[in-house]
């Protein structure tokens, strides 16, 4: 699961790049894709810090690898591959975009006009995050 969320957002990133460096495209109503550039961690917080940044998100990666290797169930385990896969894909922008290594910004394009800019990576983080907690109220309404 993860692999495959780290290879469709590095792919609609260099897409995003490549095509909508010439402008803006609109899809539907106020749904358009739009290239920007987040230097911060999610909706743009921590634009100044973006080492530390770095930091946090290693370390969610390895918590997430860790914890996801003694899962026993399927659902956990997808959610928890979205959350790692969009954490990894975001990552590799953060280390490897310029301006250089460990202080690149992500690229981000999906753009609803109400909301922040986000991309493939951020979805995958807020779909798995959404599935964990579906999970944890499953749970707690079973257990006494």
């Amino acid at each position: 699961m993860a692999a495959g969320v780290v290879a469709a957002d590095q792919f609609s990133k260099r897409w995003a790049v490549d095509r909508l460096s010439r402008g803006p495209i609109a899809i539907v109503g106020s749904i358009r894709l739009a290239l920007t550039r987040n230097t911060g961690g999610a909706f743009g917080l921590g634009s100044g810090v973006v080492p530390v940044v770095v930091l946090a998100v290693i370390a969610l990666v390895v918590i997430v690898f860790v914890v996801g290797r003694s899962v026993d169930r399927a659902a956990t385990a997808v959610a928890l591959g979205l959350v790692l896969g969009g954490a990894v894909g975001n990552l590799a922008d953060r280390l490897f975009r310029s301006p250089g290594f460990g202080r690149g910004s992500v690229v981000d394009f999906v753009d609803f006009r109400f909301w922040p800019v986000f991309n493939v990576a951020d979805a995958a983080i807020t779909c798995g995050c959404v599935l964990l907690v579906l999970i944890s109220f499953g749970r707690s309404r079973r257990e006494p």
